[in-house]
């Protein structure tokens, strides 16, 4: 738990302390900081889901990882599911990146008959026109646009090693045949990863630089207008459990030593750690010029890849150590962006509570804490988009991909989606305990979004506006439960449709933020310079 509550200066013009637990701020005055994509906050339908493969088993009831980590998976129907497409829509405009492992050696066949019962040689998995066109009518119709990778593992390969591009080459020409909304390409999903990522036994940094070549070769003929996605690393910076315990670095690094971690039908060895770095890859020569800077965030590793005794446990979830791990990796990732594709927006391409599908608090509400202090981080630090792992599969997902049901996270997106424009303000430096993020107001000129997260679990805290404000707090009679409240009333579906989300109408002067709390705020008449 952080200790204390506000405390000294929050900073920004106008803004000051009057006690220790009551902020007083000036939303006018706050100046503009940066500016984030309109389809900043996003997520990630796994190709696993698309196609229909092994993907992160379910915890048992007791919340123990079952003997095998992953579940067959029937293909993700995203042409009939009214009610996933009802949730995604409302977190539209967004990107959605269907990718992850599979993506790296799944064969598209491209033509209309039934799927092949096997694989091609080389390939883990098959991807159909039908499925492919599933999910570019799903993201048509709930405003997103699609981010995707090739295959890239043995079958993709001439037989001198270099890759192939015939299969990605189908893939783009009938997506685009089929008006398929294609933002960008990450060729290759953590290349960093080697083997771990389906790509041949001796990849190095030097096959790397020879695929980008001919990766973006291709896009220059088939999708010229379509951004070049890169590196998309993972595990250069260590995590939360490595920083906190032993400095091993390295997401897939952690001190286990023994054990193995499965992806698909590919296992590997947690002791071998990662053999390339980013920045190995970014100076192979010729070094790759990417239209996107792109990394993968984990604030840890779930207990399905580590013992669980080591896995983060929720204790850690309102501490600023936890939530400080954002900063430590974009500030690892900003660095590497600014030597090699400078002036690039940054993408944090997947991102969520743990590596592995999540621990078994991942879902409850008390994640919801890092879920929105990543984004408001991130957006404030000079993130353009960030892609939560994922929409519907596993225990990080926003949406409970049994029931249908919207996870406590998928609620702050929601208010995330209809508060916050894309200029950034400055609210001040975060103080222990008490973090408040600002934005302009989506659609209201001169209007200010304000997100203020009480992280204290037993002690309120205090906030004076100049001005009436519209108030939503998302709070939770159980900070390890599924179940949100906005305003004190539970979070629910109505059949398949959204439910109310009003706000309460404040009076300006001093408002209570509860305990472990989450207030959005809409200042409409804050009237910022800025915000014009």
């Amino acid at each position: 738990m952080a200790e204390g509550l506000l405390g000294g200066i929050l900073g920004g013009d106008g803004e000051k302390t009057e006690d220790a637990s009551s902020i007083t701020l000036q939303p006018r005055s706050l100046t503009a900081i940066g500016k984030i994509d309109s389809r900043f906050q996003s997520y990630n339908v796994e190709m696993a889901e698309v196609i229909g493969a092994r993907f992160w088993a379910p915890y048992n009831a007791d919340g123990t990882t079952p003997a095998d980590k992953y579940r067959e998976r029937e293909p993700l129907d995203l042409r009939t599911n009214a009610r996933l497409r009802n949730l995604a829509r409302a977190l539209g405009p967004a990107y959605m990146r269907v990718s992850g492992t599979w993506a790296n050696s799944t064969y598209f066949q491209d033509d209309d008959q039934p799927a092949m019962k096997e694989p091609p040689f080389g390939y883990v998995g098959v991807l159909t026109r039908t499925q492919w066109a599933g999910a570019i009518d799903f993201a048509k119709s709930v405003d997103a646009r699609i981010v995707t990778s090739f295959p890239v593992g043995a079958g993709a390969r001439n037989p001198d090693g270099s890759w192939n591009p015939d299969g990605a080459r189908r893939l783009l020409r009938y997506t685009r045949k089929i008006g398929g909304p294609l933002a960008g390409v990450q060729p290759i999903n953590e290349p960093n990863l080697g083997e771990r990522s389906y790509l041949p036994r001796n990849y190095d940094a030097a096959a790397f630089a020879r695929d980008n070549v001919a990766f973006k070769a291709l896009l220059d003929i088939e999708a010229p207008d379509v951004k070049f996605v890169g590196p998309t690393g993972t595990g250069d910076v260590g995590n939360f459990l490595s920083n906190t315990r032993r400095g091993i670095v390295g997401n897939f690094l952690f001190n286990a030593r023994r054990g193995i971690l499965g992806m698909g039908s590919f296992l590997f060895n947690i002791r071998r750690g990662i053999p390339f770095t980013s920045e190995q890859l970014l100076s192979s020569e010729p070094q790759p010029k990417f239209d996107i800077f792109a990394y993968h965030f984990y604030t840890s590793l779930s207990q399905r890849c580590i013992p669980p005794q080591r896995a983060a446990k929720p204790e850690v979830a309102l501490t600023e150590k936890w939530l400080d791990e954002a900063d430590r990796h974009q500030n690892f990732y900003r660095a590497l962006r600014d030597r090699f594709a400078p002036g690039a927006p940054i993408w944090v391409t997947e991102i969520g509570q743990a590596a592995c599908g999540g621990d078994p608090w991942a879902k409850t509400f008390i994640d919801t804490f890092r879920y929105v202090d990543n984004m408001g981080r991130l957006a404030r630090s000079g993130v353009a988009a960030i892609f939560h792992n994922t929409l519907t599969a596993s225990d990080y997902a926003l949406i409970d991909d049994r029931t249908g049901e919207p996870r406590p996270s998928y609620w702050a997106a929601v208010l995330w989606r209809r508060l916050l424009g894309e200029t950034v303000l400055d609210a001040g430096p975060l103080k222990p305990g008490f973090h408040i993020y600002a934005h302009c107001l989506r659609g209201i000129p001169g209007g200010v979004s304000l997100i203020a997260l009480n992280l204290d679990r037993t002690k309120g805290a205090t906030l004076k506006l100049p001005f009436e404000a519209e108030r939503y707090v998302l709070s939770a009679d159980d900070l390890l439960g599924t179940t949100a409240k906005l305003n004190g009333r539970p979070l629910a579906l109505v059949g398949d449709a959204l439910p109310a989300m009003n706000p309460e109408k404040i009076g300006s002067g001093a408002m209570q933020l509860p305990p472990a709390s989450i207030t959005f705020l809409a200042l409409p008449r804050a009237a910022n310079s800025a915000c014009r």
